[in-house]
C-alpha cells in the first residue's frame, strides 16, 4: 500500500483531457466490468432517489500487472500518480463528493450480515477484488441527471505519469514530448513502464549457476 499517493489507471485521451482542462472527471458506473459492483451503485442511486451517481476509482497499491491488464490494457494505457493529500483536498471542497477506501467482504460474511446502511453500498466489494486496493470517489446529485462531473485540480498534484508497458519503445519519446508540451506540464515526470520487459530483471538470468555435468 502507498500512504501518500493515488494511482489512476486510464487511457491517453483521459490523461490529455485532465492535463489540458485541469479537471478530473467522474463517470457513470453502469458500464463497469464487475456487474456486482455496478449493481450496488445502481441500487444506491435508486434507494437514495438520486438523479446522478457518478464515480472515479484510484489504486492505493504500487504498480501491478493486474492494474495495467484490467484497467489500462493496450498501448494507450496510462497511469497518473497523484499526491493523495492534495487531491483529497480538492474533493473535500466539493459538497457533492463522498470518498473512502473500499470494504472488501467475503461472500460467506455477506450472507451473515444483517441490514446494512445504504450509504455503505458504494464502498462494498467482494473479497476477490481486494488486490486492487481501491479508493473510490462518488458524486451524488439528488436533482440533476448528468453523464459526468468534473472536479478542478491543480497540476502540482500530478506527481508522475507512467506510459503503458505495451507502448512501443520507439514511440514513447514522442508521446512524452506531446504530454510535456501541454501548458504547465513541462516538468511532470513521464516514463514508460518496463513491467513486462525490464533489462535489469533479465540480467538475473545471466547470474544463474550453470548445471554441471554428472561425473563419468
Amino acid at each position: 500500500m502507498t500512504n501518500t499517493t493515488f494511482r489512476r489507471y486510464t487511457n491517453l485521451a483521459a490523461a490529455i483531457h485532465l492535463l489540458q482542462k485541469r479537471k478530473i472527471t467522474l463517470l457513470d458506473p453502469s458500464t463497469w466490468d464487475d456487474r456486482n459492483d455496478a449493481f450496488f451503485m445502481s441500487e444506491y442511486k435508486r434507494r437514495t432517489n438520486s438523479a446522478s451517481v457518478l464515480a472515479l476509482c484510484f489504486a492505493e497499491s504500487h504498480e501491478t500487472y493486474h492494474h495495467w491488464r484490467v484497467f489500462s490494457h493496450g498501448s494507450d494505457g496510462v497511469c497518473i500518480e497523484f499526491d493523495k493529500e492534495g487531491l483529497l483536498g480538492n474533493f473535500n471542497q466539493d459538497g457533492s463528493i463522498r470518498h473512502s477506501t473500499m470494504n472488501y467482504t467475503l461472500l460467506k460474511q455477506a450472507k451473515k450480515m444483517a441490514d446494512i446502511d445504504v450509504e455503505q453500498l458504494p464502498f462494498l466489494k467482494r473479497w476477490p477484488y481486494g488486490d486492487e486496493a481501491e479508493y473510490r470517489v462518488v458524486h451524488v446529485d439528488r436533482d440533476v441527471s448528468k453523464p459526468f462531473h468534473d472536479v478542478p485540480i491543480s497540476l502540482s498534484h500530478v506527481k508522475r505519469i507512467t506510459l503503458s508497458p505495451w507502448l512501443a519503445s520507439a514511440l514513447s519519446d514522442s508521446v512524452k514530448a506531446a504530454l510535456k508540451s501541454i501548458d504547465g506540464c513541462s516538468k511532470i515526470r513521464i516514463h514508460r513502464s518496463t513491467l513486462i520487459d525490464n533489462k535489469d530483471w533479465k540480467k538475473l538470468a545471466g547470474r544463474a549457476a550453470p548445471i554441471l555435468p554428472d561425473n563419468p
